[in-house]
């Protein structure tokens, strides 16, 4: 059994599918952009309003003025070729790219239950992707194909006879002179044709008329020349008019990740990163990379993804051409710990942070780790961690002494030297005389490093009217830095 994909005016569908506007509306596909141009095909849109095949551009618009004027375009052909392809691995590993909007799959092996039903999935899958497609299923690729053209939108051929009898001899593709002779004879139909002896065709029309008489009665189940699944996720596009908003940017990369995801599941892959590399009008390239907090092939969450971070962006000019590539990794399987907690969203907690960035900038997100220096206090932000570890071992040897609550930020204060060597001490939140003072405690580093370069002063002190806190010389200026408990 053979099933065959077919897409009637592949190259029309394919250019449309890439234009959010064009929805609904007439528009036809044309040879080339001159007066002269003749019309290849036509959407339903189109043909109603009486364009037809082999109109020239000035005929076709007389009889629609709202007809959409496109030309054919090899790249976005590329794209919706390689969409079908991805969509035929569902039905079977067995895929050949038989022709523009053609594609045969062997079914060998599968049954009427699970084909049928996983046909009309693809057909489905098809048309979201605005890619109208019918489906044929036989007993040989040909007759598949015969199936496919007559579909609406999935057919099964159970009776060959039957089916073949009715359908018009142009299916099977005879020369015009063959076709020409066999209308004076009256035949019409291929069952006409079959229905005379095949060696008397032959006699006369000699091998030309041994293949067209094989391709009418359906012909013979041939091998395949089978494709294999992509193992470089990635899609590209030139623009023909350059992209100044951000909703048609938006409209394409939906489309790419959907097939791109479509081919990382045939493959049980998944992406754990995106690289995202945007061509502007003034030859300058704007690259982007997206390391996922989970690896996933769910096209939702890798469109947030992206849709998040241009939200924010700024080009400094037209946007070109577009590439959108996906790093592939096998999924993630292990089992957490007992006392392990991840979190149930990943992607949700990471969109979340990728808004929160776009607003306050990169460098005042993430979780704060302590750098390997003296200076209190000193951190620095990493990304926080998908999977929380359990907590650590107490230590060996706990702290020893009261425990200093920071004031965040420390608190601006004057310090007064009385005539009887007493000191005092003001703030917005505690002052003063200070009726215990330790010795100083120097520290300083980083001094090799203008910019980073640091050095401080601490004392304890006690107030008359109660309270232990950290006095704090830093930068030529005193603080109150915390109280202790």
């Amino acid at each position: 059994m053979f099933a065959v994909l077919h897409l009637a005016d592949f190259a029309l569908h394919a250019v449309l599918r890439t234009e959010h506007e064009s929805r609904g509306r007439p528009a036809a596909l044309f040879s080339g952009t001159g007066r002269k141009s003749l019309v290849l095909a036509a959407n339903p849109a189109a043909r109603t309003a009486g364009v037809e095949r082999g109109m020239t551009a000035p005929q076709a618009v007389a009889r629609c003025p709202a007809l959409l004027i496109r030309a054919p375009n090899a790249t976005m052909e590329a794209e919706a070729r390689a969409t079908v392809l991805t969509l035929a691995f569902m039905l079977s590993p067995a895929v050949e790219d038989t022709a523009p909007g053609v594609c045969t799959i062997d079914l060998r092996g599968a049954t009427r239950e699970k084909y049928l039903p996983a046909a009309r999935m693809v057909i489905m899958a098809l048309a979201e992707s605005d890619l109208p497609a019918t489906a044929g299923l036989a007993r040989t690729p040909l007759l598949a194909l015969y199936a496919a053209r007559t579909a609406d939108p999935v057919l099964e051929v159970v009776d060959e006879g039957d089916f073949l009898a009715p359908l018009p001899l142009a299916m099977a593709d005879p020369s015009p002179e063959l076709a020409s002779v066999l209308a004076d004879w009256g035949l019409r139909t291929l069952g006409d044709l079959t229905a005379l002896p095949r060696d008397e065709i032959v006699r006369r029309f000699g091998a030309e008329g041994l293949a067209l008489w094989q391709r009418a009665s359906g012909g013979d189940p041939r091998p395949l020349r089978p494709v294999t699944l992509p193992q470089n996720f990635s899609a590209a596009m030139d623009f023909e008019s350059e992209i100044e908003t951000l909703e048609p940017l938006l409209f394409i990369l939906r489309r790419f990740l959907d097939r791109l995801t479509l081919e990382l599941s045939a493959a049980q892959f998944v992406a754990a990163e995106l690289e995202l590399t945007l061509r502007l009008e003034d030859d300058t390239r704007y690259p982007r990379s997206f390391r996922l907090p989970e690896p996933t092939a769910d096209a939702g969450i890798l469109f947030r993804v992206l849709h998040t971070h241009l939200d924010s962006l700024t080009a400094t000019a037209a946007i070109s051409a577009v590439e959108l590539r996906l790093i592939p990794t096998r999924p993630l399987v292990r089992q957490q710990g007992i006392f392990e907690s991840g979190l149930r969203d990943p992607h949700g907690f990471a969109e979340t942070l990728a808004q929160v960035v776009a607003l306050v900038g990169p460098d005042r997100v993430g979780t704060p780790r302590l750098e390997d220096t003296h200076r209190p206090d000193a951190v620095n932000l990493i990304p926080p961690p998908a999977v929380i570890p359990p907590p650590l071992p107490p230590p060996l040897h706990p702290p020893l002494g009261l425990p200093l609550r920071r004031f965040r930020p420390p608190l601006a204060a004057r310090v007064k030297l009385n005539p009887d060597h007493s000191l005092q001490v003001w703030t917005e939140r505690v002052e003063g005389k200070v009726s215990f003072c330790s010795p100083a405690l120097h520290s300083d580093g980083n001094w090799w490093q203008s910019d980073r370069a640091w050095s401080r002063h601490e004392w304890d002190i006690a107030l008359d009217g109660g309270g232990l806190y950290r006095l704090l010389l830093a930068d030529n200026a005193f603080f109150i830095e915390g109280e202790y408990d």
